[in-house]
């Protein structure tokens, strides 16, 4: 593919910078402009990514961008995607998609009528380890997937993050805010979900910003902060997902899912990388299948080490399959279906009745190697390692 479409971005917050960073590894988009309420916050990415600042209104009548993609806050993701597809953009939003089901059906009533592509994150399923979990599901080598096991648990935000407020209201939570990657990531490994049903609380309806620069302020929690959900697939399979912000610590793998031939170890889907894991029956398989997967390639160095982040690969895929008239993985169905998912796990811990869900979708097609590199419009290097500190001569 040789034309790129124009992509303009709405939202330049934190995660801006990774969408500017990463998008030239790939094929079929290019950044192009970028917009934000706050203006000097829109000014400062421009400059640093060599892009043109904008208003919003200016964004959506500039013929030179094609999809915008919607980085904005969840609370507004529905009313800002809805002005992208009005202005006749395709749009490809952050998590989640939008937080109702109505919300998401209206929007998907518009593109329909403009013929206009949606997309949404996350795109960490289409990671190499990800897409290795993937193929030895399909492939049949732990037979079919008949159970298993998700833990999402840790001790909140309000440690670290600055301004924490959000993720302990309404629309956030650890369902809404981590759960998409949990969520779609079994959609795309066993399927479309038939029902749920959950058990919700607040164990702490207080808590306390011990990061700066609010420290010691006190913020009010109003959604459920421990959710333990079921999950049953239109396979038949049984799923449960357990998600907390009250955990000091826990020793659950983030993904375990029980085949009739054997068990599959999947590493934490917030990541695109990680380690994969499999039995034969009841003894763990040594020599993994050969998987040279460009999107396995620690490309970056983070705190916990050097990680695989290929962030823009499920906006890249939507532009790509645009020019080749193909679904695009990161599809508007899966994001609804996840979306109808996620809150009817949260009305089942209200009402504490099964929620059937009235969505579904087809698995994505898999990202296996030779079409992981199709997308890519250069090879993935991989991050050196920091060179540790010299030490210090002994006095």
């Amino acid at each position: 593919m040789s034309k790129k479409l124009g992509v303009g971005v709405i939202g330049c917050g934190n995660i801006s910078a990774a969408y500017f960073q990463l998008a030239p590894l790939f094929k079929g988009i290019e950044m192009r402009a970028c917009a934000d309420i706050n203006v000097d916050a829109a000014k400062a990415r421009a400059r640093e990514f060599n892009l043109r600042a904008e208003t919003v209104d200016e964004l959506l009548k500039d013929d030179e961008l094609d999809i915008i993609v919607n980085l904005t806050v969840p609370a507004v993701h529905y009313d800002v995607s809805r002005q992208v597809l009005d202005a006749g953009k395709h749009v490809y939003s952050e998590k989640p998609f939008v937080l109702s089901l109505r919300e998401g059906l209206d929007l998907k009533k518009r593109a329909e009528k403009k013929n206009l592509r949606i997309g949404s994150a996350p795109d960490t399923f289409l990671g190499g380890a990800h897409q290795l979990a993937r193929e030895i599901v399909d492939s049949g080598t732990v037979g079919k997937i008949t159970s298993g096991s998700c833990y999402v648990m840790s001790r909140g935000m309000e440690s670290w993050h600055p301004n924490p407020d959000f993720f302990f209201q309404p629309g956030a939570g650890p369902v809404l805010d981590i759960g998409p990657y949990y969520v779609t990531n079994l959609i795309q490994l066993i399927g479309p979900v038939k029902r749920v049903a959950s058990l919700a609380s607040i164990p702490m309806t207080e808590r306390v910003i011990t990061s700066k620069p609010r420290y010691g302020e006190k913020i009010k929690v109003t959604t459920p902060t421990t959710i333990h959900a079921l999950l049953e697939f239109a396979n038949g399979a049984v799923v449960t997902l357990n998600t907390s912000w009250d955990v000091w610590k826990h020793g659950h793998a983030p993904i375990e899912l029980y085949g009739e031939e054997g068990s599959l170890f999947v590493p934490d889907p917030n990541f695109f990388g990680g380690e994969v894991r499999y039995t034969k029956h009841a003894d763990f398989v040594k020599k993994l299948p050969k998987w040279k997967h460009p999107l396995l390639v620690p490309n970056q160095i983070h705190s916990q080490g050097a990680m695989a982040n290929y962030r823009t690969v499920g906006l890249a895929d939507m532009a790509v399959a645009i020019a080749e008239g193909r679904p695009h993985r990161c599809s508007m169905e899966m994001a609804l279906h996840a979306v109808d998912v996620m809150t009817s796990i949260l009305r089942s811990g209200e009402t504490g009745k099964f929620v059937d869900i009235t969505t579904t979708c087809e698995r994505p097609a898999a990202l296996d190697v030779d079409a992981a590199k199709a997308l890519l419009a250069k090879k993935p290097e991989a991050a050196a390692k920091p060179k540790k500190k010299a030490l210090k001569k002994a006095a």
